[in-house]
């Protein structure tokens, strides 16, 4: 596939790699864009963009849009294709550049123009009569797009700005074959199967209220399963020497003025005035774990100090980006907070690496890495800067982990290691993240006494394993399409008698079952024995247990396991063994 560059180099790339992805979709950004001038000539055009699958494109439409029209456009798109129209790249100044847009009658085209830094040329891309401001890249020809589809619309803000105007935003998908859009369009609609907040309320595991946009609520099955997940946290924390805390939620104005996120991260934050003085709700723990650092003098000896917090945070995240667990506005973040010498670096940063690699194996999840680099709002020196990425890469390296280098990406003190999941179905979520920090320990003036005598300043490693564990829950139920293994499962075990004259003995095997420390359920209803068991089975319970006459006399349960079938009848003292034998792999 032949890339047009921004130099005006053509390239020959593979879709499968990143830059062949960008062009591609980016070129099918501009042919649907195309497509709805020659629709509708008086719409008008915002941006397109190449998102992470796929592409969209912001419209100002003269009349109500949906996805109705959909039809049309695709027609149209592939016409486009057809025509194999070629991609030209040139380039304007700024003057003749703007002259254009309002000449086309592209309000926001010349909008973005006004607002771009001062430079003598600006880059256009045209295919056919379509003109498009544009850095690129593009796929040579409109004919390289051999299927494409539309997915959704949606309203967007222009800029992103809820004082602007609302926009129509436009979703679409297109690859270099029709088997790839096939395979692509099949795996969404098992993904609209997986989906947490479908699943999560068939579950019972949690639920969203108006009452209370982006903060979910946990129910009696979805806790257990938090708890499971904490629980599991706490082992594997306390086995490698971290030491756990918990700090306040609300903490006042000049701490957040010294961490630096009132003036980086203000508007993702939620403030209230105690007593005359501006508190914030904590959007992240760190600042506080600064504090419990410093209450108290330390030295070199102590360190490594791990301390490690699953603090409750909130963020204010647009209405239009909440998502069920994924995106929310509260949710617990299993933070820890690592400070260390300088020579210490390397050690600490493989073995978070380390840790993080053997809980996600737990769930059976693969993962890639990435490393993020300095954003154009950081804090702090050039040299710190330097230092931080180095050692960063020098973990990975030295542990032979392969990395993609996210440029401008960091967080705004450091340099950060972010861990994106591959699921079930091919998908990929960020959760896990490293953070290397210089900045905290200088702006909070942290301090530890060198074998020297003399005071120093440690450095500090900011890491999550889960991320959000909220979000990590629905990760999990999508993964597993809510049939999750059986150390997780909030009921492990349904009882279901044949009929009322067998609760006798079914309350008996309940009983056994508990005191083995299993999670099981006895369904004791006046119903039909199919009736029950179908119930069981949209709950995904990974064992059944069908109890009648023979069992009871025999004291066997007849066992179901789930996508297995039936085990047949066996003593359940067999049972809780085998039981006790599938949960043992998950033990610390």
């Amino acid at each position: 596939m032949k890339i047009l560059k921004k130099d005006g180099s053509v390239e020959e790339v593979s879709f499968e790699e990143a830059l062949g992805k960008q062009a591609f979709w980016h070129t099918s950004a501009h042919i649907l864009a195309q497509a709805v001038k020659r629709l509708w000539p008086d719409t008008l055009c915002a941006i397109g963009p190449a998102i992470a699958e796929g592409f969209y494109y912001d419209f100002s439409f003269s009349f109500d849009f949906s996805a109705e029209y959909f039809g049309e456009i695709e027609a149209e798109m592939k016409k486009i294709v057809r025509e194999n129209l070629q991609l030209r790249h040139y380039t304007l100044s700024r003057e003749k550049a703007l002259a254009l847009m309002e000449e086309k009658g592209e309000p926001y085209k010349a909008e973005l123009i006004r607002d771009l830094p001062e430079e003598e040329e600006l880059s256009f891309y045209q295919q056919g009569n379509y003109v498009e401001l544009c850095a690129g890249p593009h796929v040579a020809y409109t004919s390289a797009v051999k299927a494409l589809r539309l997915l959704s619309t949606a309203g967007a803000y222009w800029r992103g700005d809820e004082k602007k105007p609302m926009l129509t935003r436009i979703y679409g998908i297109s690859f270099p074959s029709r088997g790839m859009l096939d395979e692509y369009l099949a795996k969404l609609e098992e993904a609209k199967k997986r989906d947490h907040r479908k699943l999560g309320r068939e579950l019972s595991l949690f639920m969203l209220s108006d009452e209370g946009p982006g903060f979910p609520f946990f129910l009696p099955k979805g806790m257990i399963l938090k708890n499971l997940l904490i629980d599991y946290w706490r082992k594997l924390h306390t086995r490698e020497g971290y030491l756990e805390i918990s700090t306040p939620m609300l903490l006042n104005r000049e701490l957040w003025e010294t961490s630096g996120h009132w003036e980086h991260y203000r508007e993702n934050m939620y403030t209230t005035v105690i007593d005359g003085t501006d508190f914030a709700i904590k959007p992240m723990n760190c600042p506080g774990g600064m504090l419990v650092y410093k209450a108290a003098p330390h030295s070199y000896r102590e360190l490594p100090l791990r301390i490690g917090e699953l603090g409750l945070v909130h963020r204010h995240e647009k209405s239009g980006t909440l998502h069920g667990l994924m995106r929310a506005r509260c949710f617990t973040q299993d933070d820890a907070h690592i400070f260390m010498t300088p020579e210490q670096i390397p050690r600490e940063i493989k073995g978070v690496i380390r840790l993080i690699d053997e809980l996600y194996s737990i769930f059976g999840f693969q993962y890639h890495v990435e490393l993020s680099t300095r954003p154009e709002n950081s804090i702090g020196s050039d040299q710190d800067w330097e230092l931080a990425t180095d050692g960063l890469k020098s973990a990975l390296e030295d542990l032979s982990l392969p990395y993609i280098i996210n440029e401008g990406d960091g967080a705004f003190y450091g340099p950060k290691i972010d861990f994106h999941l591959k699921d079930s179905i091919g998908r990929t979520w960020q959760c896990g993240t490293i953070q290397l920090d210089f900045q905290l320990p200088q702006r909070f003036e942290a301090e530890y006494t060198g074998p020297d005598g003399e005071k120093h300043r440690p450095i500090m490693i900011h890491r999550v394993i889960f991320g959000s564990i909220e979000r990590f829950i629905g990760i999990l139920i999508e993964h597993f399409a809510g049939k999750f293994p059986l150390w997780l499962s909030p009921v492990q075990i349904k009882i279901l008698p044949i009929s009322d004259k067998f609760t006798d003995y079914a309350k008996s095997v309940e009983k056994t079952l508990k005191q083995e420390g299993f999670r099981c359920e006895l369904d004791a209803r006046a119903e039909k024995i199919g009736y029950k068991i179908r119930e069981a089975r949209t709950e995904r319970v990974p064992y059944l247990l069908i109890l009648g006459e023979k069992e009871a006399e025999s004291g066997h349960v007849s066992v179901r396991k789930r996508d297995e079938g039936d085990l047949g009848s066996m003593p359940l003292a067999q049972l809780t063994g085998l039981l006790h034998t599938e949960n043992a792999q998950f033990t610390l």
